[in-house]
């Protein structure tokens, strides 16, 4: 029975330079380095991974490579398997079981809208169609819907399904769905990790852990110990990167220009999306230099 808890890093898909295939070898040394970092796991094909671009090919690639990288260094392995097609979401989600992950990430269907009844049956299906767990992916912002708390509620009651990532940015909703069911509930947005512990939450899945995988780690053991002092702390430290960088283009366009900067190339973002502009590097290149980031996060290994 798989326990989420602590940082889940929603790793970027390194593309070769000219975007057209998926780089292996960059993407195990981005693996290596969030294993290096501690994190509890790692999230594969998901908003951060470019995963509405990806063949079916690719997908599946993505997802072997992680789990063949990742849970031999302990780490857990969460593949996005989400879709607007109900029959394509479960498609996906038996082919992570099959892979081997460790869990599925669900998004709300986009795109079409359906109802709260809707949404309650597309995710039963998906949870009813193979054994592995779903993690529920609350995202109204970029699929025009919500999952209400009332909605969660009933879906929890599925033995598969064991989470939310709840990216809605509302502590109202957190507290609600922590009232009604005892769901897993993570944090979608970096800048919120430690407002939604105060809700109940018990981890985030992290765009900033690309960068910062140690600390984001570190925040996520501070609360869950019950070290608050220590988990504040943490959370002003990172919170001007964190609302920085995601502020300055869509997510990964600005942290793959980040990870450029540290040399820890990941090649072009895929059309529909473009590469950062000038003036975006050079604000993530002040945002970086202030932060002293590379400094703080080999002091923090050693």
């Amino acid at each position: 029975m798989i326990e989420f808890r602590g940082c889940y890093t929603a790793i970027v898909t390194p593309f070769t330079a000219d975007g057209i295939a998926v780089d292996e070898a960059r993407l195990a040394e981005q693996i290596a380095f969030q294993a290096d970092g501690g994190v509890r796991g790692i999230v594969a094909c998901g908003t951060t991974g470019e995963s509405p671009t990806l063949e079916d090919d690719e997908h599946r690639l993505v997802v072997e490579t992680a789990i063949a990288c990742g849970k031999p260094r302990g780490l857990q392995v969460l593949a996005g398997a989400g879709s607007n097609c109900t029959r394509h979401a479960v498609e996906l989600q038996k082919l992570a079981y099959e892979l081997g992950a460790d869990a599925g990430l669900q998004v709300s269907p986009y795109y079409n809208k359906p109802s709260q009844e809707g949404l309650y049956r597309h995710f039963m299906t998906v949870a009813d169609s193979c054994p592995l767990p779903v993690m529920l992916y609350n995202i109204p912002g970029r699929c025009g819907v919500a999952i209400n708390p009332e909605t969660v509620a009933r879906l929890a009651k599925h033995p598969n399904i064991r989470a939310i990532k709840e990216a809605t940015g509302s502590m109202d909703s957190a507290s609600e769905i922590r009232q009604r069911c005892d769901i897993a509930i993570l944090s979608g947005d970096d800048s919120l990790t430690l407002a939604f512990a105060g809700c109940g939450s018990c981890g985030v899945v992290s765009v900033v852990s690309n960068l910062l995988p140690s600390r984001i780690q570190a925040l996520c053991d501070a609360f869950l110990s019950d070290r608050f002092d220590d988990a504040q702390a943490i959370h002003r430290e990172i919170f001007p990167l964190a609302r920085g960088l995601l502020s300055l283009d869509v997510n990964p366009v600005p942290l793959k220009a980040a990870m450029r900067l540290l040399g820890r190339d990941t090649g072009a973002v895929r059309l529909p999306l473009t590469e950062a502009s000038k003036d975006a590097v050079a604000k993530i290149g002040e945002i970086l230099a202030n932060f002293g980031l590379a400094k703080l996060e080999t002091a923090a290994r050693a």
